[in-house]
């Protein structure tokens, strides 16, 4: 019996306890109707969305902590905890002014030095916040509830920088823990967002708990993605890990979770048949599969050894194993951009189109003095978008004749393992998979992955100045066409340098309880609105 015979087989009985599954406590019908049970695509391993990048974490920390302006539905930052915002009329001076009655869950109020402390630990380490600090003068807060950005030159997409949705977000902290070094974890889990995090229930690996803060008041506006009032229908919110597919779907058909995040597509057929289920693609815009190299070691700090990976590679092989036989939900991608959106191009992508040349990519190894050194290749088997493009680049690396150590862990575990700069020998890593929303591949400001800045890069920390010139381009442009014209020129220098791999764009599916309502496909799963009968 194969793998997916194998998960239907376990997924059809549609029995929790036949498949290892939890217990659930018995609770009033009242109780159960503002309880909800959700199951992430990942284990909550670590809980600091500056200090990481991983979707898990950007997911529950937007219960958690709010920011000061958010991005609606159409990517337009608008004010959430901002009441009104002043640029100079030489665009170098910001000045912002809080809401009144901002509260932390610790009953503190929100103050203007504690959004000074959370963006100076936010701009050491997401990309567009390394750009306005290179270009910061001052910041500083002027009173309880205003501050002032003061900048060398002006930065006209600061309202997306602080509203955007991609990791990390400008999370507002209070000062005392956003002082803690960005290149650390925060072990102090306080916002002022509308969900407390129950710390005292968190058992990474198992489950994490959210509880309704009373004291939120969600702005007037209807909600929108991260903006608007974010109003909540539920009292408790339940994260419930389940690594294993068949157990979740199990457990969603019994009923004993609410919300499945990513159901694998082997199991579609079967939730579609059940009338108490309901499915949709979880975001329009997608996914970008993502294939890591590390730049600073070999052998793909040569460029000639990345390129040989894109001669080889066949995005097919990797869509179907993550999508599985539906047409419907994948195409290949000779480049970075969102398909279907203002900026998509394929100028350069020609390495990508056609027959694959394993020859000629072998011979680019030996090109780039590779030798049958070991390649660490470190693949999450906890989340199936990885799981599947790691087995695929398994295969294709020894058919490339090279010395894979195949490193099979947990999704927290890449995440920690990522970061290390150390030689592959050392504990660091050559390879390692991952994925991009849609919506924050759009364009190069939220666009994490594409970047070339070296050490302020994404991980793997590639470096181009020819990649970068053309981002400084794009940010300069006046026009649209303009802009169209700098991401073909970048497209093709991001392909040329090879930033990364990737293997291709592809839909997912969310499954969820008939008696669960208000849920919408988005780049991330919001609580905000749904609710539970």
């Amino acid at each position: 019996m194969d793998r997916r015979t194998f998960i239907k087989a376990g997924a059809g009985a549609g029995l929790v306890a036949a498949s290892g599954g939890l217990a659930v406590p018995a609770l009033s019908q009242s109780a159960a109707a503002k309880t909800l049970r959700f199951v992430p695509q990942a284990n909550l391993a670590n809980f600091d969305p500056i200090w990481g990048t991983q979707y898990v974490v950007r997911n529950a920390a937007a219960l958690v902590w709010d920011t000061l302006y958010g991005v609606d539905n159409t990517l337009t930052p608008q004010r959430q905890m901002v009441e009104s915002e002043e640029v100079s009329s030489d665009g170098l001076t910001w000045t912002f002014k809080l809401r009144p009655g901002l509260k932390f869950h610790d009953g503190a109020p929100v103050l203007a030095k504690d959004c000074v402390a959370s963006l100076t630990r936010w701009s050491a380490r997401d990309p567009m916040g390394l750009m306005i600090k290179a270009i910061q003068k001052e910041l500083v807060a002027v009173d309880d509830r205003t501050f002032r950005w003061v900048l060398s030159r002006p930065y006209p997409k600061m309202l997306l920088a602080l509203g955007k949705n991609n990791s990390p977000c400008s999370f507002i902290m209070p000062e005392r823990i956003a002082k803690t070094d960005p290149f650390q974890q925060i072990t102090e889990y306080i916002g002022s967002g509308p969900m407390k995090f129950l710390r005292n229930e968190w058992v990474p690996g198992a489950k994490a708990v959210f509880e309704r803060f009373t004291d939120y008041v969600p702005r007037a506006e209807p909600a929108s993605w991260l903006a608007g009032g974010k109003r909540m229908m539920l009292d408790r919110i339940e994260w419930i890990i389940m690594p294993d597919a068949g157990t979740a779907s199990a457990a969603l058909q019994s009923g004993e979770i609410d919300w499945w995040e990513t159901p694998i597509s082997d199991l579609i057929p079967i939730l579609r048949r059940n009338r108490n289920i309901k499915l949709d693609i979880a975001d329009p815009l997608g996914n970008i599969g993502t294939f890591r190299m590390n730049h600073l070691h070999a052998p793909f700090d040569n460029v000639k050894a990345r390129r040989a990976i894109l001669m080889a590679m066949d995005q097919e092989d990797y869509m179907r194993a993550i999508v599985g036989s539906d047409d419907n939900l994948w195409k290949r991608l000779p480049g970075f951009f969102t398909p279907g959106t203002q900026l998509y191009t394929e100028e350069g992508g020609e390495i990508l189109k056609g027959p694959r040349n394993i020859e000629g990519a072998k011979k680019l190894l030996a090109e780039a003095g590779y030798n049958g050194e070991k390649v660490v290749c470190v693949v999450a088997q906890d989340l199936a978008f990885v799981k599947a493009q790691g087995d695929v680049t398994h295969d294709l690396l020894k058919k490339l004749g090279m010395n894979v150590d195949f490193v099979a862990t947990d999704w927290g575990t890449v995440g920690a393992r990522r970061a290390q700069k150390t030689p592959p020998s050392q504990g660091g890593w050559n390879v390692f998979h991952s994925w991009h929303a849609g919506a924050d591949c759009v364009n190069p400001a939220s666009y994490t992955a594409v970047r070339a800045n070296g050490a302020g890069a994404w991980f793997g920390w590639p470096e181009s100045k020819e990649v970068e010139d053309q981002v400084t381009a794009w940010f300069d442009a006046p026009t649209l066409d303009a802009e169209k014209a700098v991401i073909g020129k970048l497209n093709k220098a991001a392909l040329d340098h090879v930033v990364f791999a990737p293997t291709g764009f592809f839909q997912n599916y969310q499954a969820w309880r008939s008696n669960v309502t208000g849920i919408a496909p988005a780049p991330l799963p919001f609580f905000w609105g749904v609710s539970k009968s």
